[in-house]
C-alpha cells in the first residue's frame, strides 16, 4: 500500500454511512445494510450497542467493520467446570457472571465480516483497524476486544495481530454449509452418501405416514402468522443450549420487509397448525438459513426438522442457489443431513496482560470436540485423520529422500 494512510473513524449507526458504501463492501452474498438496520431498529439495545469502524484510505471511505458492545455471559464461553462455578458465584456477585466485550462482527450472523471495497486487502487495514477498535473499547470500559467468528480466507491477516498487538486465536463454532448440486432435490439425495440418504429417506418417509404438511413460501407472513411463527420461534430458542443474542417479535416485524427474507412455512393439513417455521435469507445463489421454529410437542417421532428442510432444499433449488448456509449449533441433524463443517476463529485480546496470557494459554486446548459433543467424531475423522494423514505423507517423502 505504500504510503497511503489508513484511517479509522467510529460512527453510531448504519445512518452515518452512505448506501452506495453498504452496496459495495457487502454485496451478495454478505448480510449487509438489511441486515445491520433490522438489528439497530428492532429492540436489540438493551443486549446490544452498535457502532461501526468506517475504514479510510487517504481520507476515502473504503471499509466498513461492523462493531458492538455486548455484556457475555461468561458461563456461553468458560471451560463447563468453571462455568458452573461462575453461575454459582454470579448469584450473589452479578457483575462476575459477565465480560463487558467489544466485538467486530455481528451478534448474530456465521461470518464476522469486514466488508471493504474490491481493491483493498484485509492485510493493509488490520493493524490500524485493531489499533482503533481496542482504544476505543478502553474507552467504552471493554476490557475484552473480539474480531467474531472470522472465515478461513481471512486468517493470513488477522494473524498479523497476534504480535506485537497481543491478540490470540481460538477456535469458534463452526458455521455448516451444504453444496447443491444438480437441479432438483432429487440431485441432492444423489449427492448423498448411501448411509446418509437411506436415513433421511427413511425419516421423511415415515413423517409422511403419520402427518400430512402443507408448505407455503412466504415473502411478508401477515400479524397472525407472525405471531404464530414466533411462539414456534420461543420454543426453539428455549430449548438451545447456546443463546447469544435473544430476539422479540419485533425483530421479526422487521425483517420481513427486507428484499431477501423469505418464510417457509409448514402446517398440519387437518386442522391449520402452524408446525414448522424457517426464516431464510435469498443473497446471490445463497440460500441462509437464518432461524428456525418447530412445535415440540409434534416433532417426536414426526421428524419435522428433517421435513423442514426438505421444504428449504425444495426452496433453493427453485431459486437456483449453489449452496444452503445453515448456522452454527445443532450439529447432529445438520451432520446427518450432509452438512460440511466451515472453520471460523476468534481473535482475542484482553487489556489485562496477565488475563490476557491465561486466556491464550486455555484456548490452546479448545477445539470442536471440547465445544459440542455432536462433533467428537467429526473432528476425530476429519481434523485429526487429516492432520494425522499430513504427517505420514510428510515422513514418507522424507524417507523417500533418505
Amino acid at each position: 500500500m505504500g504510503s497511503q494512510m489508513i484511517e479509522i473513524e467510529f460512527v453510531e449507526s448504519y445512518e452515518d454511512i452512505d448506501a452506495e458504501l453498504w452496496a459495495r463492501c457487502f454485496p451478495a452474498p454478505l448480510e449487509g445494510l438489511f441486515w445491520y438496520k433490522t438489528l439497530e431498529t428492532c429492540g436489540l439495545s438493551d443486549q446490544f450497542k452498535f457502532s461501526y469502524a468506517l475504514i479510510k484510505r487517504d481520507k476515502v471511505a473504503v471499509g466498513i467493520a461492523p462493531c458492538f458492545l455486548h455484556d457475555v455471559p461468561m458461563s456461553l464461553v468458560a471451560p463447563p467446570a468453571l462455568a458452573n462455578l461462575l453461575e454459582i458465584g454470579a448469584r450473589l456477585f452479578p457483575q462476575i457472571g459477565f465480560q463487558r466485550t467489544y466485538f467486530v462482527g455481528s451478534p448474530c450472523a456465521d461470518e464476522g465480516t469486514i466488508g471493504l471495497l474490491s481493491d483493498v486487502a484485509l492485510i493493509d487495514v488490520v493493524g490500524p483497524l485493531a489499533q482503533a477498535v481496542c482504544a476505543r473499547a478502553a474507552k467504552l470500559k471493554a476490557p475484552m476486544v473480539v474480531f467474531k467468528d472470522c472465515p478461513e480466507g481471512a486468517e493470513a491477516a488477522l494473524d498479523t495481530v497476534t504480535g506485537a498487538q497481543k491478540f490470540f486465536r481460538i477456535v469458534s463454532y463452526p458455521g455448516t454449509v451444504i453444496k447443491l448440486y444438480g437441479q432438483s432435490f432429487a440431485d441432492y439425495l444423489a449427492s448423498m452418501t448411501r448411509s446418509h440418504r437411506y436415513n433421511f429417506k427413511k425419516k421423511l418417509r415415515k413423517s409422511k405416514e403419520i402427518l400430512d404438511l402443507e408448505t407455503s413460501y412466504v415473502k411478508r407472513p401477515d400479524d397472525a402468522e407472525l405471531a404464530e411463527l414466533f411462539a414456534l420461534f420461543m420454543q426453539t430458542y428455549d430449548r438451545g443450549k447456546t443463546k447469544f443474542e435473544r430476539l422479540s417479535i419485533e425483530f421479526f416485524e422487521k425483517i420481513r420487509d427486507t428484499e431477501p427474507a423469505w418464510f417457509i412455512l409448514q402446517r398440519d393439513r387437518s386442522n391449520g397448525r402452524m408446525l414448522t417455521f424457517m426464516l431464510v435469507f435469498k443473497l446471490g445463489d445463497r440460500l441462509i438459513n437464518k432461524f428456525i421454529g418447530l412445535d415440540y410437542a409434534r416433532a417426536g417421532k414426526t421428524f419435522l426438522y428433517f421435513r423442514q428442510f426438505e421444504a428449504a432444499l425444495n426452496f433453493a433449488y427453485s431459486q437456483h442457489c449453489l449452496e444452503l448456509q445453515s448456522g452454527q449449533t445443532g450439529y447432529r441433524a445438520k451432520l446427518d443431513l450432509g452438512h460440511v463443517m466451515v472453520p471460523l476463529t476468534n481473535y482475542c485480546r484482553h487489556a489485562n496482560p496477565l488475563v490476557n496470557l491465561i486466556y491464550a494459554r486455555v484456548a490452546r486446548g479448545i477445539n470442536w470436540s471440547t465445544l459440542d459433543d455432536d462433533l467428537i467424531n467429526y473432528y476425530n475423522l476429519h481434523i485429526l485423520g487429516k492432520a494425522a494423514a499430513a504427517t505420514d505423507a510428510k515422513n514418507d517423502l522424507k524417507d523417500e529422500a533418505d
